[in-house]
């Protein structure tokens, strides 16, 4: 009957993936019959407004050529018009002058002809016919305004859509994730001068799957990539995934987005758990500030999704075996006293985790560690077997020291800004170090008998944690090379 029910139960889970992942694609069929429509419309109105504008440009160009033609016409017209009413006067002054001539001639009186013949002379040295030019001042060719539209008509039969750029492929195995970057290759099938730049989206996301219609994580745009390859830097791993898709662009036109290829971004992430806090703590998210007065505020809308137990364990979903899956615990107590201490909510059970923790240098007094559950609410951090740390001093004499067990080792090296935080579980290591430059300030070497959870301390004071961080590979590096050797940070376990 168990082994049925087991059974039943593993259907019932693989059919709800299934339906989930059809809901999905039914949901990406109908947002995709929706850009569809969307897109048709918009590429026709945008053909129908090129050849608008082509049809005007041709309108004010015939326009204008037509007003060329009549210009010229006018011109020479007129021209035309002034030579013909001259000629026509000077021909009636001349045939006029011809006909007083031929009377003179045949005239039979002989008194006054030297005269008359004398004022004809006159006559027709002055006359307009022989001061009028017989040469045409236009021509009657008109052919300079003649057009010959073959190659633009040629030209114009020629249009067609534009060339989109073939769609990218990512290179899944060329592609890395580390440091809290991740660097994405892609290649196009086949060679395309005209690609003048790609554009790279990326978003987060808790699905290992296709993107989904209804991602928490809107999509992220890198423009203006020229190469083949980008690196995406300074994110933060809050997700278990990421989902990355490249189009290549020409000049003129965007082509279509690569298949989508989702990466998986091992990071550890925690909360604070401010059920856990000193009343003078004052927990807002992943910031602490010290109040004298006793008041904390607690954000009952962001905690109702986590119970006050660290019981969320990065290794769920990265480096531990199913066994050592943490179960529920009770809550605990809130520390008191001169325990100003406050505990994330989430355990670490195996495997290797990193954050960081910027912290006012001015605080009276700072700590920054690992505790086991165990801790009791009245202990400060470093002086018990169950919590390891480094504490900053600022009361009386500053002092940076590594405690555990209430034992504690000054550390010789100037205070950071920030503090980074290495724990390798499986090893039973615990390491400091500086956030920015990545110099290694102390290392604890022991053997984690149970899980340990990150643990803070701050007294007339302030600091805020970042997580979402890999293990940068400057500390994998370092740690590497300090395996196998003494080191003289060890000896205080």
């Amino acid at each position: 009957m168990g082994d049925q029910k087991e059974s039943l139960r593993k259907i019932t889970h693989t059919l709800a993936v299934k339906n989930e992942e059809i809901s999905n694609f039914i949901c990406s069929l109908k947002q995709n019959l929706d850009n569809l429509e969307t897109n048709s419309n918009r590429v026709q109105e945008d053909l129908e407004s090129e050849f608008n504008s082509l049809h005007t440009i041709l309108d004010e160009m015939k326009e204008s050529m037509l007003t060329r033609i009549k210009q010229e016409r006018a011109s020479r017209t007129y021209e035309l018009q002034s030579q013909l009413s001259a000629g026509t006067k000077a021909l009636e002054s001349s045939e006029e002058l011809l006909e007083l001539a031929n009377q003179t001639l045949c005239s039979s009186q002989t008194d006054g002809f030297t005269q008359a013949a004398k004022d004809i002379k006159d006559s027709v040295t002055m006359a307009p016919a022989f001061r009028l030019s017989l040469k045409t001042k236009a021509s009657d060719n008109m052919s300079h305004l003649m057009v010959d539209f073959s190659q633009e008509r040629e030209m114009l039969q020629a249009l067609k859509f534009l060339p989109v750029p073939a769609t990218p492929e990512i290179q899944v195995s060329e592609c890395q994730v580390c440091d809290n970057s991740v660097t994405v290759t892609w290649t196009i099938p086949e060679p395309d001068s005209k690609i003048d730049h790609y554009i790279l989206e990326y978003r987060r996301t808790n699905h290992e799957g296709p993107p989904r219609i209804r991602e928490d994580y809107p999509w992220m745009v890198v423009e203006g990539i020229r190469q083949m390859e980008h690196t995406v830097t300074g994110l933060r791993f809050d997700t278990r995934y990421m989902t990355f898709r490249v189009r290549a662009c020409n000049k003129a036109v965007a082509g279509d987005f690569s298949e989508p290829v989702t990466l998986e971004t091992h990071a550890f992430n925690f909360k604070l758990d401010s059920g856990s806090a000193h009343q003078n703590l004052k927990v807002e998210d992943l910031s602490v500030e010290w109040d004298s007065s006793g008041g904390k505020v607690q954000d009952i809308r962001k905690e109702k999704n986590r119970t006050n137990s660290p019981m969320h364990s990065p290794a769920r979903s990265a480096l531990m075996s199913p066994k050592r899956a943490p179960t529920a615990r009770p809550g605990r107590d809130r520390f008191t006293a001169e325990s100003y201490t406050v505990l994330a909510d989430t355990m670490i059970d195996a495997g290797q985790q990193y954050w960081e923790v910027r912290f006012d240098k001015e605080s009276k007094a700072f700590a920054v560690g690992v505790a086991l559950r165990s801790l009791g609410r009245f202990d400060q951090l470093g002086k018990s077997s169950a919590s390891w740390c480094i504490h900053l001093n600022n009361w009386l004499q500053q002092s940076l020291t590594a405690k555990h067990n209430n034992k504690a080792r000054t550390l010789d090296c100037s205070i950071p800004g920030s503090i980074g935080v290495y724990v390798n579980y499986d090893e039973g290591i615990l390491s400091f170090y500086n956030a920015k430059t990545k110099q290694l300030m102390h290392t604890f070497k022991t053997k984690f008998q149970q899980p340990v959870i990150p643990a803070f301390m701050v007294w007339n004071g302030s600091f805020s944690v970042v997580t979402g961080l890999q293990v940068p590979s400057v500390v994998q590096s370092g740690q590497r090379k300090n395996s196998g050797t003494s080191s003289s940070n060890a000896s205080l376990t």
